[in-house]
């Protein structure tokens, strides 16, 4: 019959506490006993350091991660090395295949490979098409996303290689075209399995700069596999981040880096991004001069013009002699007036004449006229009232009281009697 075993002695150790920690010779097993169960697995990267010496039975190298600063230790046999397809030199893209390792006498963790595969240029551009496909299908392609460069840009953010021709091309061309542009220069690694993390931390730097009004990204030409930093997919996306307009001038003509595609202006090569950002003060003062002259030759055009519609207008009778119509009118309403001062005098002379020959025939048929011819008006007075003519004898019977009215006055008398 066994004995029981404590259920911490057949689990393993008891959990660590500040009482019982765990010493390290512990830690290091379990760490080695779990990377251990990782087992055999296929790495891809970027090869920075390959360290065979002559006589030696183990290569050392560096695999790193072309878009973020991690890299991984990596041993082999330098047989291994040599026999590879394709040269292996430091900067060639690869895939590698063996099995982590954790030395617990100095705590690290190191790839011991049995394979080495050689990316081929096939390779590496199906890659890059099929990551230029996943970012448009994202929309980071869109030209609708393009932001729209600063005529004039205070200070242009450069980020190049260190000495190259790209920089002495762009700041050339930029000072000759504009003698007072400024400029932020970072100069960082273009090619390589550094220059992804320093391109990306150059942009972010310029990107927070408030006096930076552009980015230009600068690069010459180079192979393939030279320019596979500028189609890293973290760069892409860190372009698209940036708040400040990216012109992405890299390689040549015919090359065309994903950054081209995300970035807010694709210039040809570094000199056609300086002539695309800064403009040419000799063409924009001839521009200034020309602007000048045309409108000025249209502002005296426009002043000819309407002087002569002034002059036409002040040539026409009712401008060229104002008083004219008032003098004409004048005229005609004195000939008026005089026509009818005629008329009236015309008028009252005929009326003068009908007026004489009405009083003349009245004088001669009047009452007055009668009674110097010799007649008499016989009227009869009764009291107070008015007399009455007396028109019958049978009006006045004997004793009547008559008035007689001769031509140079009148008379009273009584009727005595009547005659037939």
């Amino acid at each position: 019959m066994t004995s029981a075993r404590p259920a911490s002695a057949a689990s393993g150790p008891s959990p660590s506490t500040a009482e019982q920690p765990w010493p390290v010779r512990t830690v290091s097993t379990k760490v080695a006993q779990w990377i251990d169960r990782l087992g055999s697995v296929w790495v891809e990267g970027q090869i920075t350091q390959i360290n065979a010496r002559p006589g030696t039975r183990t290569a050392f190298l560096v695999l790193r991660d072309p878009s973020v600063d991690m890299s991984l230790s990596v041993t082999c046999s330098p047989q291994l090395l040599r026999d590879a397809p394709v040269p292996l030199t430091e900067g060639s893209r690869v895939v590698m295949f063996g099995k982590l390792s954790f030395y617990t006498g100095r705590g690290s963790v190191s790839l011991r490979v049995t394979e080495i595969r050689a990316v081929g240029i096939g390779e590496l551009l199906a890659r890059i098409e099929r990551l230029r496909a996943l970012l448009a299908a994202e929309g980071l392609f869109d030209p609708r996303l393009k932001r729209p460069l600063p005529f004039l840009p205070g200070t242009i953010g450069l980020v190049t290689g260190r000495a190259s021709a790209a920089e002495r091309d762009v700041l050339s061309v930029a000072e000759r075209r504009w003698p007072a542009v400024r400029f932020e220069v970072r100069n960082t690694a273009v090619q390589g399995p550094t220059a992804v993390p320093q391109i990306i931390e150059a942009l972010e730097e310029l990107d927070r700069d408030p006096r930076v009004d552009v980015i230009i990204l600068a690069r010459g030409g180079g192979s393939v596999e030279d320019l596979l930093p500028f189609s890293d997919e973290t760069l892409c996306r860190a372009i698209v981040k940036c708040t400040t307009p990216v012109v992405s001038a890299i390689g040549h003509e015919p090359d065309s880096p994903l950054s081209d595609h995300v970035a807010d202006l694709r210039a040809a090569t570094p000199t056609d991004a300086a002539k695309r950002v800064v403009p040419d003060a000799v063409a924009e003062q001839a521009l200034v001069s020309d602007l000048r002259q045309r409108s000025a030759a249209a502002l005296r055009n426009w002043v000819q013009r309407e002087s002569h519609l002034v002059a036409q207008l002040r040539s026409r009778p009712v401008l060229a002699d104002p008083l004219q119509a008032v003098d004409r009118r004048a005229e005609e309403v004195e000939r008026l007036r005089d026509a009818a001062r005629r008329d009236v005098t015309r008028a009252i002379a005929t009326e003068s004449t009908t007026v004489e020959h009405l009083q003349a025939r009245l004088t001669t048929l009047g009452p007055a006229a009668t009674l110097a011819r010799g007649y008499a008006v016989v009227q009869r007075v009764l009291g107070d009232a008015e007399p009455e003519v007396l028109r019958s004898v049978d009006d006045a019977p004997p004793g009547t009281q008559i008035r007689v009215r001769l031509a140079d006055g009148a008379v009273r008398a009584a009727v005595m009697g009547r005659e037939s």
